[in-house]
């Protein structure tokens, strides 16, 4: 079964709102995170932590910040760039469809640590999914990224803050270290707590496809999920 996203039943996303809303920015990363906003609002490229490692942020909506982002990294932009969502109020904006197992997934996962590979919406670019007609999502355990799509207004861009090739970066000072000045920002929030890049799936088939094994393993994700898993 697919569901459109705008008639996804609401108890599956129960969990998730309840831990949005119960949650607050500490005190010591706000001026951190309203700075990185506005500077997101503006094409800039912020560097901060989430709950697996620090990532490399931008406007999807606007082509020369995700350009800057794929120069930055020095990434080919045909492998394109995940996202990350404040909640599942921005899911619509980006996913075309989410069927019954990436649903069940989210519900299980979410926020956390796993990354699904969904259609992509009209609003996601060419520049953004490598020119696939897919894109990859997730809502991380970590205030965060959630502010800062959450003040954007939209997803933004959730790739490793690293030069490719070179080790992820798990602390602002390794983000530094290999970015230099590349970057209009770094957020500096501490180590990221697992140290270790998400696990993606892709959920646009009946059978599920495990791109990347990350900070979940496949036997975590075989003890949630009892359907066929590749």
């Amino acid at each position: 079964m697919v569901y459109s996203v705008k008639e996804t039943p609401k108890e599956h996303w129960c969990i998730l709102n309840l831990f949005l809303s119960s949650q607050a920015l500490p005190a010591t990363l706000t001026d951190q995170v309203n700075a990185g906003v506005e500077c997101l609002k503006t094409g800039g490229v912020v560097a901060f932590p989430t709950d697996t490692l620090y990532g490399l942020g931008a406007d999807i909506a606007l082509a020369a910040a995700v350009q800057r982002v794929l120069d930055i990294k020095g990434r080919p932009q045909q492998m394109g760039l995940p996202l990350l969502l404040s909640g599942t109020e921005q899911l619509s904006l980006v996913a075309e469809e989410v069927s019954e197992s990436a649903l069940f997934l989210a519900n299980h996962f979410w926020p956390g640590a796993l990354t699904l590979v969904v259609r992509r919406s009209a609003l996601v670019s060419d520049m953004v999914t490598g020119r696939r007609d897919t894109v990859a999502l997730r809502v991380p355990a970590h205030l965060v990224p959630i502010a800062l799509a959450r003040g954007l207004g939209r997803p933004i861009t959730g790739t490793s803050a690293n030069l490719t090739g070179w080790p992820p970066a798990a602390t602002a000072n390794e983000v530094r270290r290999q970015l230099g000045h590349r970057v209009d920002m770094v957020i500096d929030g501490g180590p990221s707590p697992l140290g270790e890049a998400s696990t993606i799936v892709d959920v646009t088939s009946p059978v599920l496809k495990v791109v990347r094994v990350g900070a979940i393993s496949l036997e975590a994700l075989r003890k949630i999920y009892t359907g066929p898993v590749e």
